[in-house]
């Protein structure tokens, strides 16, 4: 896969100019658009829409050191006005575009390289499960993005499900994990940069038909899973997994992402100090 990713670098840089379409990357890395930019944003600290305007800013820094003019430079990468330019331009390097052009003043991103950091520390404990097709029935809300700490909105939407529902989804479980799952799906644009909104459900995987009306269904197909066992204070234990998950483990294994949501459930105690989690992580 770190071949891949690296052909894609390589593709941004010939093509720096250009947009660079969804196709495009699904075609080179061989996995959704929406999978790999998930993954780069962990494995670069940004997200790949950062990445290519500050790559873009860098050339222009270069263009601009060598004399070329603010106009030509500006409509080159694709700027609509020379205003909306030296904005942009001011806000990533700190330099007015005429500086650099008078004083030589020099930024740069570099070109991104993937590879592996063999590094010691602690091991994830995955296992590969495959399930038939499936559904998790339950309840759902739209509700803000939120990378890190508790989501209050998630805490608000459990507390809505009434005794009945809970009955209900209970009566209809029939299949692992057997535990009341989280699922998050249906991200709005910019959701690397934890804007917009996401759907998340909470319920239980099943291959019973849903007849009850206050459920709602999330039809799930036949897929592989990898299985991350998590033990350590929750939610932050949870999330630092979630995160190597895409930075170190999907880059050096063997498996690609499909694109089908991921769920995940945790046996809360009393205490939030050593409780147990495991994410499902769909993979081919």
């Amino acid at each position: 896969m770190l071949k891949e990713f690296n052909l894609l670098m390589d593709y941004i840089e010939a093509h720096i100019t250009e947009n660079i379409s969804d196709e495009k990357i699904t075609q080179i890395t061989g996995i959704s658009s929406y999978q790999f930019k998930r993954m780069f944003s962990y494995l670069a600290g940004m997200t790949l829409n950062e990445y290519i305007k500050c790559r873009r800013l860098s050339s222009a820094n270069v263009d601009l050191a060598q004399g070329q003019r603010v106009t030509d430079v500006a409509f080159k990468y694709n700027y609509q006005s020379i205003d909306g330019f030296t904005r942009a331009f001011k806000d990533w390097s700190g330099f007015l575009p005429s500086e650099v052009m008078k004083n030589q003043a020099q930024k740069m991103l570099p070109k991104f390289n993937f590879f592996i950091d063999v590094r010691g520390g602690t091991t994830l404990d995955y296992k590969i499960k495959r399930l038939p097709k499936f559904n998790i029935v339950g309840v759902s809300k739209r509700i803000p993005i939120q990378f890190e700490g508790v989501n209050e909105e998630i805490v608000a939407l459990a507390k809505t499900i009434t005794p009945e529902q809970r009955k209900e989804m209970h009566e209809l479980a029939n299949m692992e994990p057997n535990q009341p799952l989280n699922v998050s799906y249906d991200f709005d644009e910019g959701y690397l940069q934890e804007k917009g909104m996401l759907t998340h459900m909470i319920g239980m995987a099943t291959t019973s038909e849903n007849d009850f009306n206050h459920l709602e269904t999330l039809a799930i197909p036949a897929s592989t899973w990898a299985v991350f066992s998590v033990t350590g204070d929750f939610p932050q234990a949870m999330q630092e997994t979630t995160a190597r998950i895409y930075s170190e483990w999907l880059p050096s294994s063997e498996y690609q992402l499909r694109d089908l949501p991921n769920f995940s459930f945790t046996d809360l105690k009393d205490s939030q100090q050593d409780v147990y989690s495991e994410i499902w992580i769909p993979v081919q």
